[in-house]
């Protein structure tokens, strides 16, 4: 911009010279004048583009100025804002509360709780009949420091008209081992299939799977210490492996001074595409059990060795899983048990069989809030030999069998409604069932796994 400045004022002179060169053409002394006023002009022209190119510098800065100040307060706008100082509360825990009521209806009497071929642990029947509050849990949980995590889970249960209160988890955790490393230590439920470690109110049916209940008394939690690497990966890949107590069912007794069982799993899984994602896993577990209770009395001493291979498909169009979306989830449990078993009232026996359980099941929420849901879920055990003929090993010739549909409303992620009708095959007599389910929940609660 400048030379054009300085171009123009050079031709503006020169072409009134021009103009009046032929007046002045006839003498030295004109020529002289023209060369004087050519001189005189171009120091003028000169100072007055010396005069434009200061206020143009001066216009440029302030330009400059502003669109600094204007960026600067953009950057103002979209900063975080400032951490505020800590409190005397700042490491004060998250409580929430979830409650998990229902009634429950039953074609066959709700005494009925046995399932042929499994001596299945005191959580593992079908539940009272009725109106009942369920099993309703309080939560606890905060970063401890900056290196470790705690959470405390109690449940309360109702249980032949008493009401008590079980430790459900109590444990710590690591928050930034290196290389991948995470350690837990306490209760806590174990990371062996894929549905073992939720707690149930987060379930998609009322109820949990057949084999759960036969093979796991519901969910399987114990005592102990945990470590799982996390794979520097796209691709998500998690190995673990537990020492337990082995206090719990499938394990009993706390054989070995206490560390009476252990337990190793593997998950992989990722994104398919933009819609579609997926997670696989194997798991082993592996329990020792000195008197271990179950059935209505029955003892068990001996080992239990079980395998889990899950698999869970997740669909929702774009990502986005708020208008539609589709679970589809299955597991596979092969047990192995061997030792002596004492039938209720009876005299010890040897016990060996193998034991196979799975179930398949899809949710597909439909339109916001409502979800649609059918489960399929069976049980095979080896006849035990005549010596336990009329016990709960006893399988009666039968395969158990359970079928499930639901439909249930969530007004909102604390909020939801279920009703589910279940066709329960695991006795010979079937039993038609009925469940009105409510879980809400009050104040913090975490975020549940994939």
């Amino acid at each position: 911009m400048h030379n054009r400045l300085r171009h123009r004022a050079a031709l503006l002179p020169l072409a009134l010279a021009l103009s009046i060169t032929p007046a002045f053409a006839g003498s030295s002394d004109d020529i002289a004048q023209i060369k004087q006023m050519l001189v005189h002009m171009k120091k003028e022209y000169a100072a007055r583009i010396r005069q434009l190119e200061k206020r143009l510098a001066k216009a440029e800065q302030r330009a400059k100025q502003a669109e600094t100040a204007a960026q600067e307060a953009a950057d103002a706008a979209n900063a975080p804002a400032p951490a505020t100082p800590q409190s005397a509360n700042a490491f004060n825990p998250g409580i929430g509360l979830v409650m998990n009521g229902r009634f429950q209806h039953f074609s066959r009497p709700a005494s009925e709780q046995a399932i042929p071929g499994f001596s299945i642990g005191e959580e593992g029947g079908k539940g009272d009949e009725g109106l009942s509050l369920g099993e309703s849990e309080l939560g606890i949980s905060a970063n401890i420091d900056d290196k470790f995590y705690g959470q405390f889970t109690g449940s309360f249960v109702s249980d032949g008209g008493a009401d008590g209160i079980e430790i459900e988890e109590a444990f710590i955790q690591t928050l930034d081992l290196p290389g991948g490393l995470g350690l837990r230590a306490g209760r806590f439920l174990s990371g062996i299939g894929y549905l073992n470690s939720f707690h149930t109110h987060a379930d998609d049916f009322a109820d949990r799977p057949l084999p759960y209940r036969a093979m796991l008394n519901n969910a399987y939690k114990d005592d102990g210490v945990e470590v799982r690497w996390l794979a520097p990966t796209d691709l998500f890949v998690e190995l673990g492996g537990e020492l337990l107590a082995g206090d719990h069912y499938p394990a009993g007794g706390r054989a070995h001074n206490g560390v009476g069982a252990w337990a190793a799993f593997a998950h992989v899984g990722g994104d398919w595409d933009e819609s579609n994602s997926w997670k696989a896993g194997l798991s082993y577990l592996d329990t020792e059990a000195r008197d271990r209770e179950s059935g209505d009395g029955d003892l068990f001493t001996g080992h239990s060795h079980l395998w889990i291979a899950d698999a869970v498909w997740k669909w929702a169009p774009g990502g986005n899983p708020y208008e539609r979306n589709f679970k589809l989830q299955g597991e596979l449990f092969m047990r192995s048990e061997s030792g002596a078993f004492t039938p209720d009232g009876g005299t010890p026996a040897g016990y060996s069989t193998d034991q196979n359980g799975w179930y398949l099941q899809g949710v597909y929420q439909f339109m916001p809030r409502w979800r649609f849901g059918l489960r399929i879920a069976g049980l095979e055990a080896d006849d035990p030999g005549p010596a336990l003929a009329g016990s709960s090993l006893d399988t009666l010739g039968h395969d158990p069998r359970h079928y499930s549909a639901m439909l249930d409303w969530s007004n909102s992620e604390f909020s939801r409604l279920r009703l589910q009708y279940n066709r329960d095959e695991s006795r010979p007599l079937a039993d038609s069932q009925i469940i009105l389910q409510y879980v809400v929940a009050l104040g913090a609660h975490g975020a549940h796994q994939f």
